[in-house]
């Protein structure tokens, strides 16, 4: 068996200008992801060989002490006899006279692809098995894009055939996101295609073997969050497989919270405060009908420091007496259901029939609003 750790995406150099305070000291700990995957791999020995499908880096242009950081960690691997793989991608492409492949060309450890067509780049032999590599590295004005390549190569020779491409399978989003076809590649007999671009996880069956996205290890905004592990492949007798291993990124994730059943703004507190992560950036949006206009300045400034970063959105519906007073008056349906509930409250039995209608009250308008409960 022959595992191979596939990278891609992880976009080193990006700075989160959302994070305010945070913002450099989250930057060097993305750029950190690199060096923590050459240390897992050498001290595990948890891969043959590594692969970097495109996007390393954030721009073309890296700070030329990150780049400095980047091939001495890559040179780790290889002077420990990993061998690497490395595609740029179209975020950090290779098209510019300064790209940083370009500038480091000649040092880059292991295998650097920089052909702008599909080439075989090299065959190793890992574990005494031909590993035969195969990819492109798009490069504008010069990669065939439309229509999209159709003919890839692989050599009549036995051993595992591995290509390495930065592109979108199946999904023209332009030249510079190499539109791929499955089919195409399908021809070529490829036993795993390694693939960058796309953020998401996502394991493709073409034919006998596989394409795989391994996804961006640490997220970036609450959009673009990343998966958090690392993607092994295990290839060898038999079927190619995909293992998950967790690769202690810091977890960024959004989190709905629907306040309708709220009848107090501490109790909104509460849940939010319940929430609470000291390593997490975390995003809570609040929905539903809240109980008045919410105070989102002195909820943020109060727990914050229980979060590593925190955001409240506020996509409520705001219910203080004056609105539904207003909405009573209206010839419309909200108008009749907002009338039937006051009735309803003015003859209540008691405080526990008085905070149903309540709830009934914040539950129907939130639905009329279109609110997804």
């Amino acid at each position: 068996m022959v595992r191979i750790l596939h990278l891609a995406d992880l976009h080193l150099g990006w700075l989160p200008h959302s994070l305010g305070p945070r913002a450099e000291e989250r930057q060097r700990e993305r750029d950190s992801l690199l060096s923590r995957a050459v240390d897992w791999v050498l001290a595990a020995r948890g891969a043959d060989m590594v692969i970097i499908a495109g996007d390393l880096f954030e721009t073309h242009r890296p700070p030329a002490a990150l780049a400095q950081r980047v091939v001495a960690d890559l040179d780790r691997l290889v002077q420990a006899g990993v061998p690497v793989i490395t595609v740029p991608g179209n975020h950090d492409e290779i098209t510019y006279h300064d790209s940083v492949y370009r500038q480091y060309g000649p040092r880059w450890p292991g295998v650097l692809i920089r052909d702008p067509m599909p080439v075989h780049a090299a065959t190793l032999t890992i574990k005494g098995v031909p590993v035969h590599i195969y990819g492109l590295a798009y490069t504008g004005g010069l990669t065939q894009t439309n229509p999209p390549i159709k003919n890839f190569p692989r050599l009549e020779a036995d051993g595992l055939h591995i290509a390495v491409f930065h592109g979108s399978l199946d999904w023209d989003a332009g030249d510079r996101s190499l539109p791929l076809e499955s089919a195409a590649l399908l021809k070529a007999r490829y036993d795993y295609v390694a693939l960058g671009h796309i953020h998401q996880h996502q394991v493709h069956r073409i034919g006998n073997g596989l394409a795989v996205y391994p996804g961006m290890v640490e997220g970036k905004t609450f959009s673009d969050p990343g998966v958090g592990y690392f993607t092994v492949a295990v290839l060898g007798p038999g079927p190619a497989r995909v293992e998950t291993v967790p690769a202690g990124a810091r977890a960024v994730r959004v989190v709905e919270m629907d306040v309708t059943a709220c009848l107090e703004l501490a109790e909104i507190e509460g849940r939010l405060a319940g929430a609470a992560d000291r390593e997490a950036i975390v995003q809570i949006r609040l929905t539903g009908a809240a109980p008045e206009r919410l105070p989102l300045a002195q909820w943020q400034e109060r727990l914050a420091p229980g979060f590593y970063h925190l955001e409240i959105v506020d996509d409520t519906v705001a219910l203080d007496s004056g609105v539904v007073d207003a909405w009573a008056e209206e010839p419309t349906v909200r108008g009749q259901f907002v009338r039937r509930i006051k009735a309803a409250l003015a003859q209540a039995a008691d405080a526990d029939e008085r905070r149903l209608l309540q709830k009934a009250l914040r539950y129907g308008l939130a639905a009329l609003e279109g609110q997804a409960l």
